[in-house]
């Protein structure tokens, strides 16, 4: 039995460790609008699996929307038809291909064929002023994981539009494409006019969206989705803080004159309570995957990581961030009101990525200038931490950080004396801001007496120059947390505050930093949120087209939104 076992475990552990890997040398792609509005859509997939790669025995392909008819959709490997036809669980909306006996094996090739016969729902009003009114579609080819598939890509895309009048349509460029952005330009079989963009420098795990318009009056009036008259989510994004104020005055009025009048106070209430929502979305800037949970604690992140993670105010986490660099000596406060910082070179090695983001943000003297950089930074440390985060349990990963922030608080509190308080609090300044009560617990723990500044302080505040306290230019690196050292031989006399006006200083510097520099902290906020955490969008958006042609789109696109899950096989 324990030789059995042991063949058994010989033979059984590798299929354990199979996983899809292969390259999609080729793929073609076909979207027909016909006359009556409906969209035809054709896939041609040609995979070569790598070897020792588990079989690709399912193809999960997404379809632009969920108007589809399962029943129009036939496929087929190296020309064998198949049956097996589904819808998708890891691509919604689309289907799962099952190839049966005609599964590609490892090391092997085939093409697998796909025709979907009937997607309704593609086609959207213009807005660009023409002489007639104009069509418009947008249309993005399903797109593979990429721990899935590698290597390059011969693609090829095509468009027909129920068009017989080579001046009537209109193209856009096409995103993300490697290859040209004007198409090869022509007719079909049915004197249709097409557009084709094709390079053999693609790849399948990236998605390209394509476009075109066209004048409506080549399809039924009904095949067009028409949008909402009136966008009142929009709506209330642009007057949030005006109804705010109104929806507050309003209850109180409602409710010191008019107590009898309980259904306006209700009717009141929930007004208030849509647009604190709809404020509250904009402050929620990660994006819903990283709460996927995985398993295990993500150790080693930065407090700024950590930061973000816990979906912390950005003023706060970009004044952690300014801390930083002024206790690596990269960074110096050059006035405080209006605040300017400058970068100390040479620069110290080791710095963050997000660090240099952030001293480059700087460089511009504009405010504006200043403002976008940094919005586009936070865009960056937030998809890092996001792809750091993968395969981990965001919620034992705060948990773990939470306890951090609870040490680094008990070592500042049970100091000794003040100078061995205010060296671990300047240390680790940016776990203790991590608390959500920090200010509190910042005057609580100073208020009682003198505080002695941290080394460091003089890159803060222009008024107190330590450089000569130090030896040279350099300025001590920050001690873990965890360490027991005894700081009370430090040789240095410090210069010292009263505990509440340092106390003050410190949790001021947030609000400082947002009046200064980012203004209105919601409207930062949502900014990033618009590409980190976008609303799904349900409704058409306006699209710049080439030519003097434009439009008014639905995201039509195959996989929208699920570039993670499009994976061929992916099971």
């Amino acid at each position: 039995m324990l030789l059995v076992l042991f063949v058994l475990a010989l033979t059984v552990s590798p299929v354990f460790a199979q996983n899809y890997s292969f390259t999609l040398t080729r793929e073609v792609v076909t979207i027909t609008i016909t006359s009556g509005g409906i969209a035809t859509i054709d896939y041609t997939f040609d995979f070569a699996n790598n070897a020792g790669a588990h079989p690709i025995d399912y193809v999960d392909v997404g379809i632009p929307n969920s108007n589809y008819d399962i029943h129009s959709i036939t496929a087929d490997v190296n020309g064998v038809s198949i049956s097996d036809v589904q819808p998708s669980q890891y691509v919604k909306p689309g289907v799962a291909l099952g190839l049966g006996t005609n599964s590609i094996s490892a090391g092997g090739s085939g093409t697998v064929h796909c025709h979907i016969g009937t997607v309704r729902n593609m086609l959207y009003p213009g807005t660009q002023k023409e002489s007639e009114p104009y069509a418009s579609l947008q249309f993005s080819p399903t797109w593979f994981d990429s721990k899935y598939v590698s290597g390059s890509t011969d693609f090829t895309v095509t468009l027909v539009l129920p068009v017989t009048n080579g001046q009537d349509p209109r193209f856009y460029p096409p995103k993300n494409w490697p290859g040209s952005a004007s198409p090869q330009t022509g007719f079909d079989q049915s004197n249709h006019v097409f557009y084709r963009w094709q390079t053999a420098n693609a790849n399948g795990s990236t998605q390209y969206i394509f476009g075109a318009a066209f004048p409506t009056r080549l399809v039924p009036a009904g095949a067009i989705v028409q949008p909402p008259s009136f966008d009142f989510g929009a709506w209330l994004n642009d007057n949030s803080g005006l109804l705010l104020t109104l929806g507050t005055l309003f209850f109180t009025a409602i409710s010191v004159f008019c107590p009898f009048l309980a259904t306006f106070v209700i009717l009141g209430a929930i007004l208030y309570l849509v647009i604190w929502i709809n404020r509250q979305r904009k402050m929620d800037y990660l994006p819903p995957k990283i709460s996927i949970e995985g398993n295990g604690i993500k150790r080693g992140l930065t407090a700024v990581e950590a930061a973000i993670l816990m979906e912390q105010p950005m003023d706060k986490i970009l004044t952690m961030i300014l801390f930083s660099l002024l206790k690596k000596n990269a960074a110096r406060v050059v006035t405080r009101d209006p605040l300017k910082i400058e970068a100390v070179t040479p620069q110290p090695e080791g710095l963050h990525t997000y660090e240099i983001n952030y001293l480059q943000a700087f460089q511009s003297a504009l405010p504006d200038s200043q403002k976008n950089a940094l919005q586009d930074m936070m865009v960056a440390l937030i998809q890092s931490v996001t792809e750091t985060m993968k395969g981990f349990s965001s919620k034992e990963t705060v948990a773990y950080y939470q306890d951090i922030i609870k040490r680094a608080w008990e070592q500042v509190e049970t100091a000794g004396t003040p100078d061995v308080k205010s060296q671990i609090f300047g240390e680790n300044i940016e776990w203790t801001m991590l608390d959500q009560n920090y200010g509190e617990h910042t005057h609580r723990v100073f208020d009682a007496g003198p505080a002695l500044l941290p080394v460091w302080w003089g890159n803060y505040d222009p008024g107190y120059h330590l450089a000569s306290l130090t030896s040279g230019t350099g300025v001590p690196a920050a001690t873990p947390i965890s360490t027991g050292e005894d700081r009370s031989s430090a040789g240095t006399s410090l210069p010292t505050l009263p505990g509440a006006a340092f106390a003050a200083s410190v949790i001021n510097s947030v609000q400082s930093f947002s009046a200064g520099i980012i203004g209105n902290i919601i409207s930062f906020t949502g900014s990033v949120a618009a590409k980190t955490n976008p609303v799904p969008i349900t409704t058409s958006s306006s699209y710049h087209s080439v030519g003097g042609g434009g439009g008014h789109h639905s995201c039509a696109c195959a996989c929208a939104g699920c570039a993670c899950a499009c994976a061929g096989g992916g099971r």
